[in-house]
């Protein structure tokens, strides 16, 4: 039985948190990408432990060339409620410390930083992690969508 309010169990999309310090680059770009290779098939969260007051410029620039817009996120402050809701808690290779929970999948994908870089330098950056989405698609057995 569930809780009024609730799905059911055999309904829940798989869930995922892209964490990053800042919340400005890498973690919005994986986050971008997942919701859009998903089609709304997996809940996406992403978050930061000291947030930034936007999203990176650059970044913004570098999805909007493959057809993603991230214009309108906003970085967010990590929190437990966000862990706990999450299947995949992804760190993006920036050395913050998130809660851990039982029955948790953790990674963390070492990525260089996107901060004050130049486009040509974030293109490769965002080329990694939308690789690396294709393949948590595939772990989590969500297809990904043109």
């Amino acid at each position: 039985m569930t809780a009024p309010g609730s799905a059911p169990a055999s309904d829940a999309r798989p869930s995922a948190l892209f964490v990053c310090v800042h919340n400005a680059g890498r973690s919005q770009m994986a986050a971008g990408f997942l919701h859009h290779l998903s089609g709304g098939a997996v809940e996406v969260r992403s978050a930061g432990s000291m947030p930034a007051d936007q999203v990176n410029p650059t970044a913004v620039e570098a999805m909007l060339e493959v057809g993603i817009d991230i214009r309108a996120e906003q970085p967010k402050v990590l929190t437990t409620e966000a862990v706990q809701a999450s299947d995949v808690v992804i760190t993006m290779g920036c050395g913050d410390v998130c809660p851990i929970f039982p029955g948790k999948r953790y990674e963390d994908w070492k990525l260089d930083d996107p901060a004050g870089q130049g486009i040509d330098a974030v293109r490769p950056i965002r080329d990694e992690i939308r690789a690396r989405v294709l393949t948590l698609l595939d772990e989590l057995g969500v297809t990904a969508v043109a």
